[in-house]
């Protein structure tokens, strides 16, 4: 039976091999997995552990990371320094409710989002030294109730925005390059009528402006009343721009208010749908049978207008016929002529076929027109 419990054991030591060496005691599970070239944080590790130091590693506390830290639920302490850390992002250690002490220092972390430390209720040590964080606002530490140490020394901050409300006991802002103007005013105010104590105060100074280098960031010269006189003329500046801009957006509007409207109008039309392409089909089509049936049905009248102004060859005797034919006719009107007393119409023959013609009628038109031409 033993023996059976103890291949089972080893069985389970080759296919999850630890990762981290853990000394359990009454009261601690304190695993260490420093300097092992970790890119991710084990999951082989048990989960009533306290402290675990991952220090050292290729940790970049992505979220598969993240989702891992949430089985700890007993930790009390959490090392990540010196790995790869480049930012903090929402909720990355909202499980740790019973955190006390969190160390990040020492990797590369610029950015921290505001909901960063959501959720760590008991966290009273927080460090964060040793990163390239350039901008931090004291909202980001308002869900740590317990905190009691902040650590930002050796970082790139410039200013440091702090509410009087924010309460510490002991905060470390060595080695970041302050610049000691009205924007680092609230911190330095806080720092003065806080109980807080800044460590390693004399390397705390002001690199800009050049006046005041090398300066205590907590005593150098900056006056609330020249912050006001700057903040007014800030104000007065942005007052006037936008005023400058509202009369530009007026100007602009008084020129073209028809664009407006008409823009307007044309967003009210509604948009044609398929019946509008259906009933043009449809009136399309009405029209172009309409057009059909109108050049069938004049058709033969525009043939015979045309075959009218074809010419034929007369013979001399038809020519003959057709002028006894119209005397015959006109001598059918004597009453006519009688009554009005007017001589007799005489008509003269004006085109005779002579032998040597060729027999076709003579067109006096067409001679006029071709005479005009020469």
């Amino acid at each position: 039976m033993m023996l059976s419990w103890l291949l089972i054991c080893a069985g389970t030591l080759f296919l999850n091999p630890v990762t981290a060496d853990c000394n359990i005691t009454s009261q601690t599970v304190t695993c260490e997995a420093s300097g092992k070239n970790l890119s991710n944080i084990p999951t082989n590790i048990s989960q009533n552990v306290t402290i675990l130091s991952l220090k050292n590693n290729k940790i970049t506390l992505k979220d598969t990371d993240k989702e891992n830290l949430r089985s700890f639920i007993k930790l009390t302490e959490l090392y990540l320094n010196e790995n790869m850390i480049t930012a903090l992002y929402n909720n990355s250690f909202c499980n740790l409710t019973k955190l006390v002490i969190l160390d990040i220092s020492s990797n590369h972390i610029s950015t921290v989002h505001k909901t960063a430390f959501a959720g760590l209720n008991q966290l009273s040590v927080l460090n964060l030294s040793y990163n390239m964080i350039t901008q931090l606002d004291s909202d980001i530490f308002t869900s740590l109730k317990s905190l009691t140490a902040l650590n930002l020394q050796y970082n790139s901050l410039k200013y440091f925005h702090i509410k009087s409300s924010f309460k510490l006991i002991k905060i470390v802002l060595a080695g970041n390059p302050w610049t000691c103007s009205c924007d680092l005013l609230d911190l330095q105010i806080w720092l003065t009528a806080s109980n807080v104590t800044m460590e390693n105060e004399n390397n705390t100074t002001c690199m800009l402006p050049n006046t005041k280098e090398k300066s205590s960031i907590k005593t150098a010269a900056i006056q609330p009343a020249d912050c006001k006189i700057e903040q007014a003329s800030l104000e007065n500046t942005v007052t006037s721009t936008s005023a400058i801009k509202l009369k530009s957006s007026a100007f602009l509007t008084a020129r073209t208010p028809n664009i407006t409207e008409n823009n307007r109008t044309h967003a009210e039309l509604p948009l044609p749908g398929k019946s509008w392409t259906f009933l043009a089909g449809v009136l399309g089509f009405v029209l172009s049978i309409t057009l059909l049936i109108f050049m069938a049905a004049k058709c033969p009248t525009w043939y015979r207008y045309l075959i009218s102004y074809s010419h034929r060859h007369l013979k001399e005797n038809d020519s003959e016929m057709s002028e006894q034919e119209f005397s015959a006719d006109m001598s059918s009107f004597p009453t006519l002529l009688d009554t009005n007393n007017e001589d007799p119409i005489s008509f003269e023959k004006i085109h005779t076929f002579m032998p040597g013609e060729d027999g076709f009628i003579e067109d006096k038109y067409i001679d006029s027109y071709v005479t005009e031409e020469s």
